[in-house]
Parts: C-alpha cells; structure tokens; sequence
C-alpha cells in the first residue's frame, strides 16, 4: 500500500473537492485520480461517492478514513519522535546498572552532566541488576549502554565480537563483618587473617563473583561459603545479625553502627568497572554525549586522581 496514496485520501476526504485537493497537494488532478482509484482497487471497495458536482465519503470510506488518521497521526509522532532522539540537546537514555553503582556513581554522572543548560531536556529511564541479566538486556537492546563487571560469555556465547567493555574507574573491595566479631578491631587486613571464618559470598549471578574468585585464588586461599546470595545489601543484612562476614565493593551508605568496614592490604582486590556497549550499534547523539562524558568524568575524577569508588 502507498503511503503517499494514504496522505492524498486523507485530504480529499477532508475537502471533499479534487481541484482543491490537487492544489494543497501539488500535484495533477489526473495523479490524485489514480491514487484514489488504485486505493480502490487495492481495497476492493469505492471510497468515495459523487455528490452533486462534488463528491462526498461513502460509509466504508468514513470507516476507513478513521483508521487511516489513526496510522499517519502515528507516523508523524514516530518522525517527531526520531527528531528528537536525533537531537543533541535533547532525547533519552537507556542506561543499565549493577546495583552497587546506584549508591554514588551514577547518581554523581548523571547530575554533573545535567548541570550543563545543553542536557537540562535529556531524561533518563534507569534498571539495575546483576551483570548477566544487563549483558542479556543490551543485546536485545533494552539499554543504550550498561556500567557493569567484565564477562567473556554468556552461558556458552562468547561476547567478543558483540560487546567493548571500556575500563572506567576502580571500586574498592572490603571486609565487612559484625560489629561484635573478632575481626571488627580492626581497620585494614590481610585476606589470609579470615580464612578461617565463614564467608557470606556473591552467587554465581553477580558480575562480582568472578573478581572474588580471583582475588582469594591469588591469596590462595579456599574460601569458607557459608551461603550465597546476589544483592550487596541483603548481605550485608545478614553480616549485621552475625551470619558470616563478607568481602563486598566499598558501598558510600554502609552504616558503621550496623557492620564494621575493614580496609584489605592486597592491592589488587579491586573491582573494574566498565562501561559496555553493543559493537556497530548506532547510538542517539544524546547517548553519545552521555557516554562521552562518562569516560571523560570517570577519567579526570578518579583515574588521574587514582581514587577508587
């Protein structure tokens, strides 16, 4: 079906004359015939019926003409809506999470760019989960781009040549245990000082449990899983009532009187963030310069100034 011959129905459907139709349309009266004829024909139905020297709907034509209105109208939202993704100083932003960068760092990204006039009309539409579900998210393109760990594969696919993961700042990892344990005198450690004691660990779900893998495999150390669990804060729930204790990223909000925080000797016990996105993927200039600012802030705000998050 023609979408110009829909447009051509519209209007005359609206003037009810063909001259004055032809002329707002500016084209041939004979053009505006044939397409009036040809979306008869396609339809199998008359649209129009002659009313004196005029010509008038015929009650098939009304009832057509109701959702052909429906379908341009929302065309012409779908192009408005297009010019405004298009648009710099405007547009939105699907932007994915792992749930403890939602306590500082994208909270601070996302009102430092905001305090620029040119991004006061960008909004923002937010999900958080654990790293595999916002990899599995971004290929079937629910986010723009994603802030999360690093991962190779997803179940058996390599991510290789779908994904770049872009380093952006470093989180801390520490201890946290119970404000009663016989750890909580302490204000930095050794990993080799809580072997013996039962560990609350990330589940194989969290983009975390790779990275604490490594780091107590490089300690070599076994750890004691006392239990497992996927949220930053359901465990540090139960680190609080005395249930183990647990290494977690260095969280801005943990709370001293519910848990003690305990600093780790080992400098390599960090967690890489990355900034991820789909490879050959066509980002809105509004995204782009989200995402340029990202890597320009995390860089001047913390590499330079070798701060951890």
């Amino acid at each position: 079906m023609n979408l110009r011959h829909l447009i051509f129905f519209r209007e005359l459907a609206r003037t009810q004359y063909m001259a004055e139709t032809a002329e707002n349309l500016d084209i041939s009266q004979p053009s505006l015939s044939y397409a009036i004829n040809h979306l008869e024909h396609e339809l199998g139905v008359p649209l129009f019926e002659k009313d004196g020297r005029n010509i008038k709907l015929t009650a098939l034509g009304k009832t057509y003409l109701t959702f052909v209105e429906h379908a341009l109208n929302e065309l012409d939202n779908g192009h408005a809506l297009i010019n405004q993704l298009l648009d710099v100083t405007a547009g939105h932003i699907r932007l994915g999470f792992t749930y403890t960068l939602g306590q500082r760092l994208v909270p601070e990204l996302v009102t430092q760019f905001q305090k620029d006039s040119a991004n006061h009309q960008i909004t923002f539409s937010f999900g958080q989960n654990n790293t595999v579900e916002l990899i599995t998210d971004l290929l079937n393109d629910q986010y723009d781009f994603v802030l999360s760990s690093y991962i190779t594969k997803l179940g058996d696919q390599s991510l290789n040549d779908k994904l770049s993961f872009i380093p952006l700042v470093n989180q801390e990892i520490i201890l946290v245990t119970p404000n009663n344990h016989p750890l909580a005198h302490y204000d930095t450690i050794s990993l080799q000082q809580i072997r013996q004691y039962p560990l609350i660990y990330f589940s194989k779900n969290s983009g975390l449990r790779p990275l604490l893998d490594n780091i107590l495999q490089t300690a070599g150390i076994q750890p004691n899983i006392q239990s497992e669990i996927e949220e930053d804060h359901t465990i540090i729930g139960f680190v609080q009532y005395g249930y183990g204790i647990a290494l977690v990223p260095n969280l801005p909000q943990l709370n001293p009187t519910s848990v003690h925080t305990i600093h780790l000797k080992e400098t390599y016990a960090n967690h890489q963030i990355y900034l991820v996105l789909k490879n050959n993927h066509f980002l809105t200039p509004s995204a782009s310069r989200f995402q340029s600012f990202t890597k320009h802030y995390c860089q001047e705000h913390f590499v330079d100034k070798h701060q951890l998050i």
